[in-house]
């Protein structure tokens, strides 16, 4: 073994190095909940960035300001001005689980590569479905993000609604198999269905209503229209929320939809889901107890690092129909359910230890934690919804659903067009200043600010203060 290998490996080095890095990190976390990092994105011309960490390759190496440019030079998701992208303000034990897992590298894929994880996995999955309502016939698995999950799900309700071994026999002639699925589906969902060969013309889009939700009554009308074209419906999908606006769709009455027709029914609940486990916001899943598949992502609203995605199955069987390929060098135990070998249910071969990371929140902070993060979170949402209401320079074209809220700044009196590019331009002011993050969307032919409330520390006053610069900068244009 070499000298380099050694120092790499030394326990003494790794502990000095891992304190002086958690320093770092905590120190960040401090400067950006007190907001005495004023910074959010600290803006760089991508070309520009990438010429700087180049040359950084070259220079003498120094631990800690190594670490504090990466720290300093990136997005600030803490900082209560992040106001961006669905992705949480991440509890700080989640990191600590990463650390574990980065250095232990247990693929958690089969048992015998990741005992414990598995283990805890097993246990997160009885407690989220039991807290969503189902059933102790309910199971599912981790996995690496909710596209990945859909694409789960959705090759599972394949298996289970062609009518044949699908995953065996593949495509048959004459069949036409389609999806149903609200115009404001995630574009996730739409990807699985051309994964598994069904073309574009296997995604049956339902019309929205005013408030961007699925409208039930049509879906009567676009089933009758799919089976004239010859298309076999086998699933719909509800949105719980929509990712662009943040509205939930009517979930019971797809519910009653799906019934009736004999359908698979899977709900991506992969921001919204989880108001299913809260008392304040279940109501807006009503029904989701009775989706065959849910997806849930523990990184958006339960504070969980990402990727942590829970792919969950009314009828826990279910869940094994997705691959039921045989690997005989990994999965030889044929004499009783396998549910400690989740690459039989996942795509994945080599997994993260993702049920260490939700468990030990779980374990030391309760259930509890995840509701507060969640509520806080919506709450925020509600409170923005109303500052954007009573100032008469901007327009909510919905009343939101959600902590996903979107708005459009209307005081300058220009048209549509003018609009569209003003609000646009202030998004790129608002980012290149680094003091706040927002997106932007598209509903109808509009252009809007976008907004998603991740972090519970955002306060009342830090969303007045990104009205006035936003109002600031609509009146300077």
């Amino acid at each position: 073994m070499t000298d380099l290998l050694k120092q790499a490996y030394d326990p003494e080095n790794f502990r000095d190095q891992a304190h002086r890095l958690v320093d770092l990190i905590a120190d960040h976390l401090e400067a950006s909940a007190s907001q005495s990092e004023k910074t959010v994105l600290p803006w760089l011309d991508p070309d520009v960035r990438l010429v700087k960490w180049q040359n950084d390759l070259t220079q003498d190496f120094d631990f800690e300001p190594f670490w504090k440019d990466t720290i300093n030079e990136t997005i600030h998701i803490h900082h209560p001005k992040y106001l961006g992208h669905q992705v949480c303000a991440s509890l700080p034990l989640a990191g600590l689980g990463e650390m574990l897992n980065g250095t232990l590298n247990n693929g958690s894929a089969i048992y015998e590569m990741g005992p414990v994880s598995t283990v805890m996995e097993r246990i997160v999955i009885e407690w989220l479905t039991t807290a969503m309502g189902f059933s102790k016939e309910a199971s599912g698995v981790l996995t690496s993000g909710g596209s990945l999950g859909n694409l789960t799900a959705l090759l599972a309700a394949r298996q289970h609604q062609s009518g044949y071994d699908h995953w065996t026999v593949g495509k048959t002639d004459g069949f036409r198999p389609a999806i149903l699925v609200s115009d404001e589906s995630h574009y996730s969902v739409s990807r699985a269905v051309q994964i598994m060969g069904w073309g574009e013309k296997g995604v049956i889009r339902v019309p929205t209503d005013t408030d961007h939700k699925l409208d039930a009554s049509r879906l009567e009308e676009v089933y009758k229209i799919a089976e004239s074209q010859g298309l076999k419906v086998l699933v719909l999908v509800g949105n719980a929320c929509s990712t662009s606006t943040g509205a939930y769709d009517p979930l019971d009455k797809m519910a009653d939809f799906s019934q009736k027709k004999g359908l698979w029914f899977h709900v991506d609940g992969a921001h919204g889901g989880a108001a299913a486990i809260t008392p304040k916001y279940r109501h807006l899943t009503k029904g989701i107890e009775r989706a065959d598949s849910v997806v849930i992502d523990f990184h958006k609203m339960l504070g969980i690092s990402a990727l942590t995605t829970a792919v969950v199955f009314k009828d826990g069987k279910r869940s094994y129909e997705t691959f039921n390929q045989k690997a005989s060098y990994l999965l030889n135990d044929q004499e009783r359910e396998p549910w400690f070998n989740s690459a039989m249910r996942t795509m994945e071969c080599t997994k993260n230890m993702m049920g260490v990371k939700v468990y030990s929140i779980l374990r030391t902070y309760g259930p509890q934690i995840f509701i507060d993060y969640f509520t806080s979170c919506y709450d925020l949402g509600k409170e923005f919804a109303t500052l954007i209401k009573d100032n008469p320079d901007f327009e909510l074209p919905y009343e939101p659903d959600s902590n996903i809220v979107c708005y459009r700044y209307i005081g300058s009196g220009r048209d549509d067009i003018e609009l569209d590019k003003l609000n646009a331009d202030i998004r790129i002011k608002l980012i290149e200043s680094g003091k706040f993050y927002v997106v932007q969307t598209q509903i109808g032919d509009k252009t809007y600010l976008r907004s998603a409330l991740m972090n519970p520390f955002t306060t009342k006053a830090d969303i007045e203060e990104l009205i006035q610069e936003i109002r600031m900068y609509g009146l300077l244009r």
